[in-house]
């Protein structure tokens, strides 16, 4: 599989990913948090299906 995120499109995915699931356990305690784990596991992966669908690439050429 090719990867399709960059850097920073992956950097932001992984900070916002831990935010949204820290809600979880320390903010309003709501199921929603875990709709983070798609930004961070799509950044650790440096995969998005999505990007795939549209045609969307954030990596650097080589």
């Amino acid at each position: 599989m090719t990867k399709n995120i960059g850097g920073i499109d992956r950097i932001l995915r992984i900070v916002i990913g831990l935010a949204l699931i820290s809600l979880v356990f320390i903010g309003p305690h709501t199921a929603w948090g875990w709709v983070g784990l798609a930004p961070l596991l799509t950044g650790l992966i440096r995969l998005c299906p999505l990007y795939t669908l549209l045609g969307v690439n954030t990596c650097k050429k080589a």
